[in-house]
Order: C-alpha cells, then sequence, then structure tokens
C-alpha cells in the first residue's frame, strides 16, 4: 500500500527530490506553461481514477515517489487524501467524499468539472475502490505521496526570499541581459516597433502599465534601457493598478518589481468587488473597466500615452481568432487612439517580440510571476463564456505551433497579411466610420478590373 505523508514546505523541496521524489505540477497546461517550478513534470489533475492510473504507470517520469503541488496547495492536499481515502482500504463512501472534495478545490482553482469528467469520475466509483487501487500501484508495492504546502505561490514567495538577498545584484544582471544576451531578440524589436510605428515622440510621459507578468515587467525594463540612451526626453511612469487583489498576489507584484528595480505607482479600485456578482462575461467587463482606470489615472498623472506587454504572438493569435471564431479579417493594431478620454493614446511596444523570447529571457534570469491574480479567478473560470474564449486561443496557438513546424513562414506570414490587403480581392469591407462597401459599388463601371489580379497573382482566366 502507498503512503501519504504530510504538507512539505518549499525550503524541504530539494532534499526530497535528492530522495527520489518527481515533482508534479497538477495544475493545468497552461498554467504550467506560463511558468512553474524548475525541474517539475505537468501532469494535470482531471478526476482521481485518471490520475491515479497515471502516476501509477510512474507518469512522464518512470518513478513512483511523487511531490504533488497546484496553484495554492488547496487542490494538491485533496487529491492527496482522496487516494488516501480509496486505498486504505476504509469504506467507499469516505473515497467518494475524499473524491468531490479534490474536484471542490479543483473548480475553485480552475473552474468547473466537465460533463465529461464527472462521468469519468462516477464510472470510477461505481466500478469501486479496487479499481482506483489497481491502478494507482504498481507490482513493486505501490508510489509515496506528499504535497507541497501553499502550492506554487508559497514556492515564489520564498524564491522572493532568496533573490531579495541580492536585490541589486539581480537586477543589474537583468539589465544586463537585456543589453547583451537578449539585445537582438528583445531591445531591437523594442527599439523598432517603436520608431516603425511611430508610438513615441520627444515630450511624451508614458504610463507603462505594470500587471505582474512577464510581459508587462520586460516592457518596462526595455523602457529603462530606452530612457538611458537619452536620444531624446521623454518621461516615464511604472502604474500599477490594484483592482482588488489578494494581499498575498499584491505583495508577489510589489517585491518582483523591487527585485527588478522598477518603481511601482500603486493606485487601488474595486473592479473585483463590482464585476464579482456580474452573471454574463465577468472577465470581459472587468477588461474593460480596467482599461478605463488606467487610462483616467495616467491622464490624472499628467500621461498622454499608455503602454500596454501585448507581444507578437498576441497579433497573430488575435487575427487568427477574428477569423476562425469572429468571422472577420482584423488585427490587433500597435497604437490606437482612446475614443473616450480625448488626446490619449496607447500604445503596445512589444508588438515585434517573440513570446518564446520572453520566456527564454525570464527563465535565464530565474525570474517567476504569477499567472493570474485575479482574486475572482474561480468565479471567472466557471463563466462559460470565459471558458471557452481561453479554449479557443489555446486551440489557434496549437494550430499555429503545428504549422510552423512545418514551414517556419507561417507566423510571419499571419502578421504580414493584416499589412498587404488588397481591397480589389475583398468581397465586402467595412471604413473606419463603420460603412459598408462592397465590390459590387464598382462592379458596373469596371474599375474593379483595373489591376486585373483574380486575387492569386495571376491574370484573370475564364
Amino acid at each position: 500500500m502507498q503512503e501519504i505523508n504530510q504538507e512539505i514546505q518549499p525550503k524541504e523541496l530539494n532534499q526530497k527530490r535528492a530522495a527520489g521524489y518527481v515533482l508534479a505540477d497538477i495544475r493545468p497546461e497552461e498554467s504550467f506553461a506560463y511558468g512553474h517550478i524548475p525541474g517539475a513534470v505537468s501532469l494535470p489533475y482531471v478526476n482521481l481514477l485518471d490520475f491515479c492510473k497515471r502516476i501509477g504507470a510512474g507518469g512522464a517520469s518512470g518513478k513512483r515517489k511523487y511531490i504533488l503541488y497546484c496553484k495554492n496547495g488547496e487542490l494538491s492536499a485533496s487529491v492527496c487524501r482522496a487516494i488516501q481515502a480509496a486505498q486504505s482500504g476504509k469504506e467507499s463512501e469516505k473515497a467518494k467524499e475524499s473524491e468531490k472534495s479534490a474536484q471542490r478545490s479543483k473548480a475553485a482553482e480552475y473552474g468547473s468539472v466537465t460533463q465529461a469528467q464527472s462521468d469519468d469520475r462516477g464510472n470510477a466509483q461505481n466500478n469501486g475502490k479496487n479499481d482506483s487501487e489497481n491502478d494507482g500501484k504498481s507490482e513493486e508495492g505501490g508510489y509515496e505521496l506528499c504535497c507541497l504546502a501553499g502550492g506554487y505561490a508559497a514556492w515564489l514567495k520564498s524564491r522572493l526570499d532568496l533573490l531579495d538577498e541580492g536585490a541589486g545584484e539581480t537586477a543589474r544582471n537583468i539589465e544586463k541581459s537585456i543589453q547583451k544576451k537578449f539585445h537582438k531578440e528583445l531591445f531591437t524589436k523594442f527599439a523598432r516597433a517603436i520608431n516603425e510605428y511611430d508610438m513615441l515622440q520627444p515630450g511624451d510621459r508614458v504610463a507603462v502599465c505594470i500587471s505582474g507578468g512577464k510581459d508587462s515587467m520586460l516592457l518596462a525594463k526595455l523602457f529603462q534601457e530606452l530612457k538611458r540612451h537619452n536620444k531624446f526626453s521623454f518621461e516615464l511612469v511604472f502604474l500599477c493598478m490594484d483592482p482588488g487583489y489578494s494581499a498575498e498576489n499584491r505583495e508577489v507584484i510589489e517585491r518582483n518589481a523591487k527585485l527588478m528595480d522598477i518603481p511601482l505607482t500603486i493606485f487601488t479600485t474595486d473592479i473585483f468587488e463590482n464585476v464579482l456578482h456580474i452573471p454574463k462575461s465577468p472577465c470581459y467587463i472587468c477588461a474593460r473597466m480596467r482599461r478605463g482606470h488606467l487610462y483616467a489615472k495616467a491622464k490624472e498623472l499628467g500621461c498622454n500615452k499608455i503602454a500596454l506587454g501585448h507581444h507578437f504572438d498576441d497579433v497573430i493569435e488575435t487575427t487568427l481568432m477574428g477569423m476562425l471564431y469572429g468571422g472577420q479579417m482584423q488585427t490587433m493594431m500597435p497604437k490606437l487612439h482612446s475614443t473616450n478620454f480625448p488626446g490619449m493614446e496607447l500604445i503596445r511596444p512589444l508588438y515585434l517580440v517573440r513570446e518564446k523570447d520572453i520566456v527564454a529571457w525570464r527563465n535565464y534570469n530565474g525570474l517567476s510571476f504569477l499567472q493570474c491574480a485575479c482574486k475572482f479567478t474561480e468565479q471567472c473560470s466557471l463563466e462559460t463564456n470565459v471558458r471557452e474564449s481561453v479554449s479557443k486561443r489555446k486551440k489557434v496557438k496549437s494550430i499555429i505551433a503545428d504549422l510552423a513546424k512545418e514551414d517556419p513562414e507561417i507566423e510571419m506570414n499571419i502578421f504580414r497579411s493584416s499589412e498587404n490587403v488588397a481591397l480589389s480581392t475583398v468581397i465586402a469591407y467595412k471604413d473606419k466610420s463603420g460603412v459598408r462597401h462592397s465590390f459590387l459599388d464598382d462592379y458596373g463601371s469596371g474599375k474593379d478590373s483595373a489591376n486585373g489580379s483574380d486575387g492569386n497573382g495571376g491574370e484573370d482566366s475564364e
């Protein structure tokens, strides 16, 4: 029979791993991809039977000793209790209740369980605890489990404690990596976007909007590097809005900023509280409200522009999502005039920077960030429209990655497609005023045949 140990603290991780334990991240794959404890393997938790099969068979590593961790420690603890109840020889009702507890923790951290997952869980329970017991144990004598107290958030705080001891040196190393190792991939493309799309002018006062993630933190460091070049005068404000973060999440953002030598200007709103009780699309409404508050605060601080951290991959994914799911051809613009705040502009200086290069820079410097600092992630995740939106973006990201394996030019071709629109080959389009124009408008005059193109680069033919 397997052994379920007590929770361990982040400082005990190295000792356990030296003893042969595999560190297993049971969060969703997208959370793992965004950031994880170095050396961890991804084993997303779906249901008890599925999970027991995977760890019983050795999972991705071929070992049977696991340290489980999730976002905040609750789900991993529940999973351990569920497996203990299912395989300790106790009554099946207790095992079922433990599994329900694990599923409640899963819903609280990452959203509701799908019907298919519920069916799987029901089948596992109906088959009895013996199935779980056989699946979760190997012929050599089963497996050992323990969980990380506080999950990824606790490890992140312990990591920051360590880095705080040499904060000045860490900031210098981060800046040096931008100046040297990642100069071509990050700073050159950042500067090129600013020049190519005319994002910055002498006398500008820019509010660099900090969410606490890798993209906005890098954006801040790139602006600091540009400021050191001193080619023309402009001012920076590193603006972070607290829309109702938990004390823990706000602390992580503040400590990362201090570690990276980014002087934050933080202001507080009650956006999370306001959207909590909105039944439909709370995340969409929250995003709109946050944008409005950022514009208003930036204007109050004398800024004429806000800078956001959207990168190249965001642009091409948005372009393809519009076509596949929105039935429209549009892209994410490098800069925009605000419609509700006259005189204000939005700029996206990471427009040409690849996400893989941002991830490489983050990993090289040993930086870790929270994936989502939203206080009400569980409510947002339960919203069907939000889940579908996340799923669609993930699917599009996967499609692009698969196509790029066959043709490395695919990503750049998607990007350039919005720069090479031939209106004479478009059935209809809307102008800046929203007025729709059809190819039939000029068809009778013969003006449509001026270029003689059939849309494939050749002459029209019958």
